[in-house]
C-alpha cells in the first residue's frame, strides 16, 4: 500500500511537471507572453480562430510543444522496451536500425522534392519496412527463449541493417543539391520546426503504454529470472515479439514526425531507473512523462537560445545527454 501511494505521488508530481513544461513552452520565445496575454490568447482561441498576435503565437507554440511531448514520450518508452527486450542497459530506440530506414525514406522523398506530408509518410514507410525485414530475419530469435545468444543475434542483425541504411544515407547526401542539403541534414539531426499536431502519435503512444503496463509484471520476472521465466508462467516468446513490435512502431512514429532525435530514449530510462528503481510498473509511465517533459524543454531552448534563429533540437538533446549519461555511468561504476 505504501509503495502504491509513493508511485501515485511520483506520477502526480511528474504529470504536474509536464503541464508546467507545456505552459513554459507557450510563454517563452523570441516574443515572450505575459500571464495576462496568455489568458487573453486562451480566450481568443476558445472563441474561434486566433485574431491577435498573442493567440497566434500561443497556438503555434502549443502545437509544437504537444508534438514534442508525444515524440519524447514515445522515444523514452521505446528505450525502456528495447532495454528490456535486449537485456542491455545501453540499448536505445535506434539500435536495431529502424531510424535508419526512416532516414532513407525521408531523404529519398526530399531528393524528389516531395511535399512535407509525403516526406513524413516515406519516413514512416521506411521505418516500418526495416522493422518488418528485421522481424522476418530474426523471427526465430524473437519467438525463442530469452537466452543471451538469441539476444546477440537479434542485435547483430539490427546493426548490419543499420549499417546498410547508413551507406544509403551517405550516398544520398553526397549527391544532394546544395539547396536541399541543409534541410536534409536538419532532418537527420532532429528538428521540430515544421512538425504538426497529429492524432496518430498520441494513439500509438497510448496503445503502446497500455500494452507495456499490462506486460510490466512479466518484464520484471524476465529481468530478475531470465532463464526460469517460462517456468514461472511468462510467455517469453509472445512478450519479446510484443516488445519488438511496440518499440519499432513507437520509433517509426517518432522519427517520421521529428527526425532522428538522439539520447532521449537512452538517458531518460537510465535516469528514471537510477532514481526510482527497476520496477517496470513504475518505470514505464515515469519514463514516458519524463521523456516528454525533457523534449519539450529541450525544444523550447532550441528555438529561443539563438532567436530568431532556431537550432535543431537533436543538438540540444545531445549536448545535455552526453554529460548526463557520463555522470550516470560514473555513479553506476562507484556503486
Amino acid at each position: 500500500m505504501i509503495r502504491r501511494r509513493r508511485g501515485a505521488a511520483i506520477l502526480a508530481a511528474l504529470a504536474a511537471a509536464a503541464l508546467l513544461s507545456l505552459l513554459f513552452a507557450c510563454v517563452v520565445g523570441s516574443v515572450a507572453l505575459s500571464a495576462g496575454e496568455l489568458l487573453e490568447a486562451l480566450r481568443d482561441i476558445a472563441g474561434g480562430a486566433p485574431s491577435t498576435l498573442a493567440a497566434t503565437l500561443l497556438e503555434l507554440r502549443l502545437t509544437r510543444a504537444l508534438s514534442a511531448f508525444a515524440i519524447g514520450g514515445m522515444l523514452s518508452l521505446a528505450g525502456v522496451m528495447m532495454q528490456a527486450l535486449l537485456r542491455n542497459p545501453l540499448a536505445d530506440p535506434y539500435v536495431l536500425g529502424v531510424s535508419g530506414g526512416a532516414s532513407v525514406g525521408a531523404l529519398a522523398a526530399m531528393l524528389l522534392l516531395a511535399a512535407p506530408w509525403i516526406v513524413d509518410a516515406a519516413a514512416f514507410g521506411g521505418a516500418v519496412s526495416v522493422a518488418l525485414m528485421l522481424f522476418l530475419l530474426a523471427h526465430r530469435d524473437l519467438r525463442g527463449g530469452i537466452a543471451e545468444g538469441n539476444t546477440s543475434l537479434l542485435l547483430l542483425t539490427g546493426v548490419i541493417i543499420a549499417a546498410g541504411c547508413g551507406a544509403l544515407i551517405t550516398l544520398m547526401l553526397s549527391i544532394a543539391p546544395e539547396t536541399r542539403l541543409r534541410g536534409m541534414v536538419f532532418w537527420l539531426i532532429g528538428d521540430l520546426s515544421g512538425t504538426q499536431l497529429r492524432a496518430l502519435p498520441w494513439i500509438v503512444l497510448a496503445g503502446a503504454l497500455v500494452f507495456a503496463l499490462r506486460a510490466a509484471r512479466a518484464m520484471n520476472i524476465v529481468a530478475l529470472h531470465a532463464e526460469a521465466a517460462a517456468t514461472l508462467g511468462v510467455r517469453v516468446g509472445a512478450l519479446r515479439q510484443g516488445l519488438f513490435v511496440c518499440a519499432a512502431l513507437l520509433t517509426a512514429t517518432a522519427v517520421s514526425n521529428g527526425g532522428s532525435i538522439g539520447f532521449v530514449g537512452l538517458i531518460v530510462p537510465h535516469a528514471c531507473r537510477f532514481a526510482l528503481g527497476p520496477d517496470h510498473r513504475l518505470l514505464l509511465p515515469t519514463a514516458t512523462l519524463v521523456g516528454g517533459t525533457f523534449l519539450v524543454l529541450a525544444d523550447t531552448l532550441a528555438r529561443s537560445a539563438a532567436a530568431p534563429h532556431q537550432l535543431p533540437v537533436g543538438v540540444i538533446t545531445a549536448m545535455i545527454g552526453v554529460p548526463l549519461f557520463l555522470v550516470q555511468l560514473h555513479h553506476i561504476r562507484r556503486k
